[in-house]
Formats: C-alpha cells, sequence, structure tokens
C-alpha cells in the first residue's frame, strides 16, 4: 500500500506581493523553517535584485534553498525539487516545520506534479542554438514559444530558452514530454495565495525597485559585472541584465529604474496569470495582505483552517 502523501504547506504569490513579510511574521510564532521557492534566489552573489533574505534574517530562521548554485550553472526546476525532501528532513531536524514561500510557479508544479529529466541536448548544437537566441527579445522568444510549444508561453525567459532548445534539438515540445512522464506525487500541497490586488501591486514594484535602489543594488551588480561571464544564467533575474547595461554606461540609471519596474510589473502580471490558472479548489486559499485580519487568516490556514477565498 503507498504512503499517505506528506502534507507541503506553500505561500505563493506575484512578486513583490508581500509573501516573504508574511512568512517573517508566521515564523516569529510558529517553530517554521522557509524553504525558498524562487528561482533567482538559488544564485550566489545575486541578492539584492532576488530580495534574498540577508545572513542576519537567515540566521534567526533557517532558510532552504538559497545559495546553493554559482551563477554560471544552469539550475533546474527538476534539480530543486530533487533538493526538497532534503530540506524538510533538514527542517525536521532542527525541530520545525518547513514552509514554502516563492512565486516560481515550475518549482511548485515539480513537486506538486514530479517532473521528468528532459532529454540530453547535444551541446555543440547547444550552444549554435544559444549564440542565435541570446539575440531575441523577452518578448520575441515569447512569440516563438507561443508558435511552437503555446502551454509554456507565458514563462519566463530561461524557461522560454528551455522550450525553444529542446523543440528545435529534439523535434519534441516540453509540454508533450512532461504530460507522457506524469507521475504521481509523494507531496500534497495548500496554498495561501497572497495577492494584494493589480493596482496595489504595480506601486509596490516601483517603491521596491525604489528600495533596492537605495541599498546598493548598483554596486552589486558593478562587482558582479567583473567575475561573472555575459552568458550566466544568473544575469536572467528580473532587471539584472538591465542593471547591467547601466553599469556599463549604455543607459541612464534613471532610464534602467524605469525598465526595471517595467519589467517587474510584466512579471508579476505573467505570474498572477500563472496562479489564477493553475491553482484553485479545496487546497486554495486567496489572502489579500493589506486585510487588518491577514495575519489571522494566515495563523489559521498554517493551522490546518481553509478561510473563504479572499
Amino acid at each position: 500500500m503507498s504512503a499517505e502523501p506528506i502534507r507541503v504547506d506553500v505561500i505563493c504569490g506575484p512578486t513583490a506581493a508581500g509573501k516573504s513579510a508574511l512568512a517573517t511574521c508566521l515564523a516569529k510564532r510558529h517553530p517554521i523553517a522557509i524553504v525558498s521557492a524562487d528561482s533567482r534566489q538559488v544564485y550566489r552573489g545575486f541578492d539584492i535584485g532576488t530580495a534574498k533574505p540577508t545572513l542576519d534574517e537567515r540566521s534567526r530562521i533557517p532558510h532552504f534553498g538559497v545559495d546553493v548554485a554559482e551563477p554560471v550553472e544552469r539550475y533546474s526546476a527538476a534539480r530543486w525539487a530533487a533538493s526538497f525532501d532534503g530540506w524538510l528532513d533538514d527542517a525536521r531536524s532542527l525541530g520545525r516545520r518547513a514552509l514554502v514561500v516563492g512565486g516560481t510557479g515550475l518549482y511548485l508544479r515539480a513537486i506538486a506534479a514530479p517532473l521528468f529529466e528532459e532529454p540530453p541536448l547535444d551541446p555543440v548544437a547547444r550552444r549554435a542554438l544559444q549564440a542565435q537566441l541570446d539575440s531575441l527579445s523577452t518578448d520575441e522568444l515569447r512569440r516563438w514559444v507561443a508558435a511552437i510549444d503555446p502551454a509554456r508561453a507565458h514563462l519566463g525567459r530561461t524557461q522560454l530558452l528551455r522550450a525553444v532548445e529542446v523543440a528545435v534539438l529534439t523535434g519534441r515540445r516540453v509540454s508533450d514530454l512532461h504530460a507522457e512522464a506524469a507521475r504521481t506525487s509523494r507531496h500534497a500541497l495548500r496554498y495561501l495565495v497572497v495577492d494584494p490586488g493589480r493596482e496595489v501591486l504595480r506601486a509596490r514594484i516601483a517603491e521596491r525597485a525604489d528600495a533596492m535602489l537605495a541599498v546598493g543594488w548598483t554596486d552589486e551588480v558593478r562587482g558582479l559585472v567583473d567575475v561573472v561571464p555575459d552568458d550566466a544564467p544568473a544575469w536572467n533575474g528580473t532587471g539584472y541584465e538591465t542593471l547591467r547595461r547601466h553599469v556599463r554606461g549604455e543607459i541612464p540609471l534613471d532610464v534602467a529604474r524605469e525598465r526595471i519596474v517595467v519589467e517587474t510589473r510584466q512579471y508579476a502580471k505573467r505570474q498572477r496569470t500563472w496562479f489564477r490558472h493553475q491553482l484553485h479548489g479545496a487546497d486554495v486559499t486567496w489572502l489579500d495582505p493589506l486585510r487588518p485580519d491577514a495575519s489571522a487568516i494566515a495563523d489559521a490556514w498554517l493551522h490546518g483552517q481553509r478561510s473563504t477565498p479572499v
């Protein structure tokens, strides 16, 4: 007889929605360890622009899934999922309960519906294809994927690149390969989706960009430019390529700032769309973090009580 699925509590939602702040508040009241489900926070050295928890925050609340890859590594959802059970065990060994926090939907899907190992790609052909794809904007790349694998056209640049690479070099669509290799999950996920609404989120994104720039994001990028190759996957994090162009004197800071805000808003829009289309049913609670009773709702949710979606 198969084992009962492991319950996994997930706080998710678009960037700048307030997921981490809510999780931190919960961790002050409950013995929690946080597992980051953020595809940018995995990279060492890319800290401010990814809203990575500080070393002080990590000293007070154990975090897993942060700083687990070098900037030049291609870190996949399958690799994150392969580490997930180990992080759950690590949290238990500390006498804490794991709480997954993040906005990378593909990571969440990787534990809700386990992924397969994508087919190996010829490295020479892949480099040649990458040289062509690097010249495309993300919008152009998205149009390519909409034509060849539309089910993945809403994803971020890294996943869009992978969709094209697999389709071109293997003749198979990633979405089809996923469907064929679908397996039963060992995990039963419960979601608290944090979303303050479109207009509030737009304002928060602008405020957060300004705050990141104020605490040294430009200096962080200036230091990374000297040691991280231009084609490193870590540069695909929202805003980093734009700020790198500013550091190199190609665009002024005010232009870079506006582009970062626009890029982040576009990313948040895609995230909101993904969560609304992919997450539904009895295991999903929606929460406006600005509600005066938001903290009480989060506490009730953590204890297994389901509130009316808001």
